[in-house]
């Protein structure tokens, strides 16, 4: 055998081993993507489990606002008709005070008349016994 067909078979040789080699790589790689594909389905699979969660939370978030809008507006209408209240509430007041005055005035109308009767029948009184002394005296 020359060296040509040594180096040829040589060549040949190196050529088949480095075709093995590469579709070991090859083979290795396609191990390491499959792995790296199953890793991935993984986290995205995670990250959709996160992801619905955090919908429903979201949901739960918005009922919430949604009560607290119905509590505030409740609140509100509360508020409006307490104020309602209030100020029927000082027109009562004034209707009190309106009136105390009122009953005041005439209580102190009625004992001043009240004062004037006993007065007169003090004296009416004072007068009858006068009477009576002297129609005493005349009888005896």
């Amino acid at each position: 055998m020359n060296n040509d067909e040594k180096m040829f078979e040589l060549m040949t040789k190196m050529y088949s081993e480095m075709q093995k080699g590469f579709e070991n790589v090859y083979s290795e790689m396609q191990i390491g993507f499959e792995q790296v594909n199953d890793r991935l389905d993984k986290v995205e699979s995670r990250l959709d489990g996160v992801e619905n969660r955090l919908d429903k939370v979201e949901s739960r978030l918005d009922g919430v606002e949604n009560r607290l809008g119905k509590v505030e507006s409740r609140l509100d209408g509360v508020e409006n008709r307490l104020g309602k209240v209030e100020s029927r509430l000082d027109g009562v007041e004034k209707a009190v005070v309106r009136i105390e005055n009122n009953h005041g005035q005439k209580l102190t109308a009625l004992f001043d008349g009240y004062k004037q009767n006993s007065d007169k029948l003090d004296r009416i009184e004072a007068e009858v016994t006068k009477h009576e002394e002297i129609i005493l005296r005349k009888i005896r």
